[in-house]
């Protein structure tokens, strides 16, 4: 025999040993509660101990032991009858499994020293280099009698975050990200929230012990989450990686509480004693109630290693979390202090890595997203794949014309490119594994209103009334390319839709301070500086309105062109098209779509609201002079000096226009840091100069632009 996996059945049933006795929110979980009103706070206080321990009990069998013997809805009936005694009796703790839900928001997260150094781990993905790693261990303990009797321990390699997670006398002390190794941002409350960690040790633990872990977010969870966040019109995460290292940074616990993060624990950093080799530790580990994975194997040589890690790829499609390679330890405790480290990882242990995934991957589902415009977007969700060096986990499949024309399904292989090598989507399907392609609703999936079809495009119907476009009106009118109101973004929008403080976009300038407050994860201070953002923001300038509130094709620079044309709200209102087709940038389409716009009882209801709740646009100050007079600008790429719109506004105050496309009257393109592509293709075919920002600097020096 040359391995061992991990848990023998004489261990799972010392382990049952450890349960709670006379407990009968172990033995009996479906006992009925008496009214917390009834009770007295001597048997409150003992009912709430008990829950406690099963709760912890409980724990350990569904996340360490894999083996729950409680179903969710019963477990969820302990959770909130203890939650309840807490809150009526006062009993909270520290250690208590309630604590999971979310302390306090922080302004910023603490950095903190770690208690020994998290180092990384010297890889490769060749399996030569994994035999030099063994050579270099079996030179370095050249003179140990015991070398020939060398072991390795072989374990996932987890695409997570890591952590260091301390306890004291057994319990739940702080945890710390990985940062530069030596110290990490303090993430204790957001730990403390993940199920998978316990609050407190069970059986013979150390007095002290700093224990590494990985958190993640499992494939499923994953899924889910960004199904969600498409839903709503976020961008999705590339990875669970992605997704776990957001989540465990969230300023407010209460938000990490609600996403679905677990955790697997690997290594010891320091403990008041230990064992004389890593498996044991492993071994106790579990016993402690902190969850390792099943997967971990000890083996007998560098070959079974490496085909350990040969059938571990054989096997990732199947687990149920991300692993990106495995690492290979040194068992031996002592053969590692021999052994040593260098500056940046352990001599003993070595991660020998997956070949990344690349190009073809499989359609986990299938997500339909509705649009600001009530555009209804076919979003393919995918098992992670880098693509072009990015690791992608979306693709678009545009319309339901391209799902036809691909005819592509939940479960089918598919090849993913990215399109002007931005935007990922679907090629082609590789192969089909599915009965019937996915078919488009007839509904929208978020109002129920029926769907229109205008060519290749679908269309929800519902306008406004769409909790989907209203949330994404919303969103835009708040974002730094509208009204740029601090605060607002996509979560808590949805969470003041939900609570009904907001119905339509004008709501937003009537919240009632002590509403804001008392939502979950808000507060006083909070509240205060929302509804003074929103106060500064009831006197725009008038582009900046007129990029909020969503006209067709009206963004930054076409908004700025129509706000020195016309001067005010009100004379942007009432132009005609052949008014609107004098602007610079405005043909007879978009003068078209704008005046459509303008001229719907909704729009205008909608400006009128906001005008009624004080919303004042403010006519653009022109302070400048002729000095760039008959040029015309374009500008790709950010300046360092000032934001591109910024740059506009001031060549356009001193006479010259700005334009979001080179044309043959165009006379210079100013290139910033990461220029797009085709902007400077055009240019190149028109014979426009190219100008860098010192170039573009000195032209205004030249011309006495300050």
């Amino acid at each position: 025999m040359d391995h061992w996996t991990l848990y023998a059945p004489d261990t799972e049933t010392s382990m049952d040993a450890a349960a709670p006795t006379n407990n009968p929110y172990v033995t009996d979980p479906d006992t009925d509660f008496a009214p917390v009103e009834t009770l007295e706070e001597d048997v409150a206080s003992q009912q709430a101990q008990d829950l406690r321990a099963a709760i912890r009990h409980h724990d350990y069998r569904y996340y360490v032991q894999n083996d729950p013997v409680l179903g969710d809805r019963t477990y969820d009936a302990l959770f909130s009858r203890l939650q309840a005694l807490e809150d009526a009796f006062d009993l909270d703790r520290e250690d208590s499994p309630t604590r999971r839900i979310g302390g306090e928001p922080v302004d910023e997260l603490d950095t903190v020293k770690h208690v020994a150094p998290m180092l990384s781990i010297d890889q490769s993905g060749e399996a030569e280099a994994v035999r030099e790693f063994d050579e270099r261990v079996r030179n370095g303990l050249d003179d140990a009698d015991w070398k020939g009797d060398l072991q390795y321990v072989c374990e996932p390699k987890f695409d997570g975050l890591s952590v260091e997670i301390v306890y004291e006398d057994g319990q739940y002390e702080r945890a710390a990200t990985r940062g530069d190794g030596e110290e990490g941002d303090d993430v204790t409350e957001n730990v403390r929230t993940i199920p998978s960690v316990p609050q407190r040790l069970r059986g013979d633990y150390p007095d002290s012990l700093a224990v590494r872990g990985e958190v993640y977010m499992p494939k499923a969870a994953f899924q889910e989450y960004n199904r969600e966040r498409v839903e709503r019109g976020e961008d999705a995460f590339a990875n669970p990686r992605n997704a776990a290292a957001g989540t465990l940074r969230q300023l407010d616990p209460s938000v990490t509480a609600e996403r679905p993060l677990a955790v697997f624990f690997f290594a010891v950093l320091d403990a008041s004693e230990r064992p004389d080799d890593h498996w044991t530790q492993l071994t106790r580990f579990r016993e402690w109630g902190l969850r390792v994975a099943t997967e971990c194997e000890r083996v007998e040589n560098i070959e079974a290693a490496i085909d350990y890690r040969d059938r571990l790829l054989n096997d990732r499609e199947d687990l149920p979390y991300e692993i990106d390679g495995v690492v290979v330890k040194v068992d031996d405790h002592e053969a590692r202090g021999e052994l040593g480290a260098t500056s940046r990882h352990p001599r003993w242990a070595f991660a020998y890595k997956f070949p990344a995934r690349r190009e073809v991957t499989r359609v986990t589902d299938i997500v339909v997203q509705v649009g600001r415009t009530g555009r209804l977007t076919p979003v393919a969700l995918l098992e992670p794949v880098e693509v072009g060096g990015v690791t992608v986990s979306r693709a678009s499949l545009h319309n339901p014309d391209e799902i036809e024309r691909l005819g592509v399904g939940v479960g089918d292989s598919v090849r993913v490119k990215r399109a002007g090598d931005v935007i990922p989507d679907v090629g082609a399907v590789v192969t089909d594994r599915t009965e019937s392609h996915f078919e488009f609703p007839e509904h929208c999936p978020v109002c129920d209103s029926a769907v229109e079809r205008d060519g290749p495009m679908a269309y929800c119907t519902g306008g406004l009334a769409c909790p989907a476009q209203l949330e994404r009106a919303i969103e835009h009118y708040a974002s730094r390319t509208g009204l740029d109101i601090e605060g607002l973004g996509p979560e808590r929008i949805e969470q003041l839709m939900n609570a009904g403080l907001v119905e339509e976009l004008p709501d937003i300038y009537a919240l009632d301070h002590e509403a804001v407050a008392d939502l979950e994860g808000w507060g006083e201070t909070s509240a205060a500086n929302l509804l003074a953002e929103v106060d500064t923001a009831r006197e725009p300038p008038l582009p900046d309105f007129l990029a909020a509130i969503g006209v067709p094709e009206v963004g930054t620079s076409t908004a700025t062109s129509l706000a020195r044309e016309f001067g005010d709200l009100d004379a942007v209102l009432a132009a005609d098209t052949e008014e609107l087709q004098t602007v610079t940038d405005v043909g007879p389409t978009v003068a078209r779509e704008i005046r459509e716009f303008l001229d719907s009882e909704r729009n205008r209801a909608v400006i009128e609201q906001l005008r009624e709740r004080g919303v004042d646009p403010q006519p653009v100050a022109v302070d400048g002079g002729d000095e760039l007079d008959g040029l015309t600008f374009v500008f790709t790429g950010s300046l360092d000096g000032f934001t591109r719109s910024d740059a506009q506004d001031l060549v356009e105050r001193h006479g010259a226009s700005a334009t979001g496309s080179v044309s043959g009257n165009t006379d210079y393109l100013v290139v910033g840091e990461n220029p797009g592509t085709n902007k400077r293709e055009d240019a190149d075919a028109e014979d426009v100069p190219e100008i860098d920002e010192a170039e573009f600097r000195d032209l205004l020096d030249e011309r006495g632009v300050r």
